[in-house]
């Protein structure tokens, strides 16, 4: 197994104690809550060290949490419903500009995989216009077929002009996956989607940008490089 698999191993066993806790009945839930909150806290600890690159840290928090909820069962007090596999139900969405995918971007769909199927939404050309000034070097087409080829992507599809909380309404995510730019504050946004919703989803932070060639992390910094060493003429000028 590669660290790769025991950190996707880790996440998706981690997610599926984190979804059982949540159906266990109120009653046992405050008899036992010392046990389930140590269930709940391991579970937390190997999303967190999958998030960090330490699989095999992140596997053996996810069976410590696992153990602890089996115990009730060999009690005779609960029996656990694992989800079959959890992270094949749950529905993630991922929304972004996506614009030059590069190395950092596949990390971050990878990363939303850990959770479930993955659904992409693509900011629409005039939005990104409106919020940065300029449009994105590929047009909002482009970048929906590139980002519909990538393997960690479920489904991707074009966000809506006017209401970008629209496809929310239609994907009804389990999990919201943020990258680092993103300053949404999560539990802001998961009260916010439930109220449009009736669904309270998790949100999960990708916290750093991958650092790939040259100490690049992001889009402009490839234009910049582009600019810079003269691969053009002038200055990247937006379009708009």
């Amino acid at each position: 197994m590669t660290g790769d698999d025991s950190c996707d191993r880790g996440m998706r066993y981690a997610t599926a104690v984190l979804e059982t806790i949540d159906e266990i009945p109120r009653e046992v839930s405050e008899r036992y809550h010392d046990l389930i909150d140590a269930s709940r806290r391991y579970a937390e600890d190997a999303i967190y060290y999958a998030e960090k690159g330490d699989c095999s840290t992140s596997l053996s928090a996810a069976s410590y949490a696992e153990g602890l909820l089996d115990s009730l069962k060999y009690m005779g007090i609960l029996e656990p419903k694992w989800p079959t596999p959890a992270w094949e139900q749950s529905t993630v969405f991922l929304a972004g500009t996506f614009d030059i995918i590069h190395p950092g971007h596949i990390e971050l769909f990878r990363f939303a995989a850990r959770h479930g199927k993955v659904h992409v939404v693509i900011a629409r050309d005039e939005n990104v216009a409106k919020e940065k000034g300029k449009v994105p070097v590929l047009d909002e087409e482009s970048r929906l077929k590139v980002v519909s080829a990538i393997r960690y992507v479920y489904k991707a599809r074009l966000g809506d002009l006017e209401d970008k909380l629209k496809p929310l309404e239609d994907i009804k995510p389990d999990v919201i996956v943020l990258g680092p730019d993103q300053s949404f504050d999560p539990e802001f946004l998961a009260k916010l989607v439930q109220e449009r919703t009736g669904k309270r989803p998790r949100v999960f932070r990708f916290k750093s940008k991958l650092e790939f060639s040259d100490e690049m992390k992001s889009t402009s910094d490839i234009i910049s490089k582009i600019c810079r060493e003269s691969y053009c003429q002038n200055t990247w000028k937006s379009r708009g």
